[in-house]
C-alpha cells in the first residue's frame, strides 16, 4: 500500500475513532461533547496509530511526540484545531480535543521518556 493510500486509511480509522469517543462524551451526561475528563493516556490510544504507542513513531512520516516540550505540543495541536497549522489529518483530529485534552494529551507525552534524540558531538580531529 502505497503512503498516500495509507495515510488516508489511518485518517478514517482515527476519525471514526474520535466520532465514537465525542459520541461517549455526550452520553456521559456532559451535554455539548467535551469530554475534558479524559486522561491524556486515554486520548493518547488515539494517536498511537501514526506516532507510536509509547510516542516513538516507525515511520519517518510521523513524528515522534515522547518527550517533547509540552508548551510546543499544546500550540501545535491548538494551531491544528484552528487551521492554523495545516494537515488533512491532524486537523480533523485536534478539532475534536477541548483545550483540556490538548493540554492533559501533551502532558503525557512530554513526560514520557525518549522519543527525542540530541545527536553527541565529538570534538574534530585535528
Amino acid at each position: 500500500m502505497n503512503m498516500h493510500k495509507m495515510t488516508l486509511t489511518v485518517a478514517m480509522a482515527l476519525g471514526l475513532s474520535m466520532t465514537g469517543l465525542s459520541a461517549a462524551a455526550e452520553e456521559s451526561g456532559d451535554g455539548h461533547g467535551d469530554s475534558a475528563v479524559r486522561s491524556g493516556k486515554e486520548i493518547a490510544q488515539t494517536c498511537a496509530a501514526c506516532h507510536g504507542a509509547k510516542g516513538v513513531s516507525a515511520s519517518e512520516g510521523f513524528p515522534h511526540l515522547a518527550g517533547q516540550h509540552e508548551s510546543y505540543l499544546v500550540q501545535a495541536l491548538i494551531d491544528y484545531k484552528t487551521g492554523k497549522r495545516q494537515h488533512q489529518i491532524m486537523n480533523q483530529m485536534a478539532s475534536n480535543l477541548s483545550r483540556a485534552e490538548i493540554e492533559a494529551v501533551s502532558a503525557y507525552f512530554a513526560d514520557m521518556p525518549g522519543g527525542l534524540v540530541t545527536p553527541s558531538r565529538t570534538p574534530a580531529e585535528n
